[in-house]
């Protein structure tokens, strides 16, 4: 037992050693890049970016013009099979499947990234409110976030995008993001009530530092590190909530732009006879989602100093 001890207690001071001197974000580098689960998932995310950003020219047709025939494909049974410069076939109408996975994850990243920024830019602006100033602006702004918590937040962003007349992608955008608002309001909330106790801050404020220097200079930079990583976390989450908002008609209705929630969203009518149409855009979401799961908890993990090995 003693033998076992002194082996972990040596294995413990061999990796304080080599994150000594170096900068926290060296440190996570350094334990990120021999973590084979933030390898796993960066190489999907960077995977799924790339086709993203070059998917209008990977794309072998135009995804909102039937390429399969001369006339609209209406019978189930009439759905293109897969065939020579069409390998994943073509859906109801005869539009290439392939063409529209491909430029549907451009919508897709689209949505998730400007949904997740928006929601960013929200909670920032609350929480540095809540965390910086105290009495009735903290407990206003946190009654506030609660409430919103409080309601479940793929029908928060239903109730939203319901309330547009003519729902569109810009209405899915906005809806995702004010649900992720209080997310992020809240940590960044907690993470600065921890720094205004913190050395450096009492430090400041014995000099006679301003407290907005306060504020933007020490605390604010400081707490940004735990909202950064929930922001990877929440990219998922947007991503899998705009399709579901898509799924359930509160999307794009131009489906000449095709977006993963929206084409699995049409593929319940045939999914008796043609399962694959909903398949593809359904694999495609979970995949996606999970790479930036995996990043996001890799991430955590490495930022996290009881989570160090």
């Amino acid at each position: 037992m003693t033998a076992r001890t002194s082996k972990i207690d040596e294995l413990a001071q061999r990796a304080a050693k080599s994150d000594a001197g170096v900068s926290l974000a060296a440190a996570a580098w350094r334990r990120l890049r021999r973590n084979p689960v933030f390898l796993l998932g960066a190489t999907i995310v960077i995977a799924f970016v790339i086709l993203a950003l070059l998917s209008p020219f990977l794309a072998p047709h135009d995804p909102g013009e039937p390429m399969l025939g001369d006339q609209v494909i209406r019978a189930r049974n009439e759905i293109p099979p897969a065939q020579p410069g069409h390998p994943l076939g073509g859906d109801q109408v005869g539009r290439d499947l392939l063409s529209r996975l491909l430029v549907g994850a451009q919508q897709t990243l689209l949505v998730g990234v400007l949904a997740t920024l928006i929601g960013l830019a929200g909670g920032l602006v609350l929480g540095t409110l809540a965390g910086a100033l105290s009495g009735w602006v903290d407990s206003t702004v946190m009654r506030v976030v609660d409430v919103m918590l409080s309601i479940p937040g793929l029908l928060l962003a239903v109730s939203i995008g319901s309330l547009f007349a003519q729902p569109n992608q810009y209405t899915v955008i906005l809806a995702v993001a004010v649900v992720q608002i209080p997310v992020f309001a809240r940590l960044l909330r907690g993470s600065m009530l921890a720094q205004r106790h913190s050395d450096h801050v009492l430090a400041a404020r014995s000099l006679g530092v301003r407290e907005g220097s306060i504020v933007f200079r020490h605390m604010l930079p400081n707490s940004l590190g735990p909202v950064i990583v929930q922001a990877t976390l929440v990219l998922a989450i947007a991503i899998i909530e705009a399709a579901g908002l898509s799924f359930l008609g509160l999307g794009n209705p131009d489906d000449r732009v095709p977006e993963w929630g929206q084409m699995l969203g049409q593929a319940q009518n045939v999914i008796d006879s043609h399962p694959e149409l909903a398949f593809w855009p359904a694999g495609c979401i979970v995949v996606v989602a999970l790479g930036f799961t995996l990043v996001g908890e890799s991430l955590r993990e490495a930022l996290d100093p009881k989570s160090r090995r």
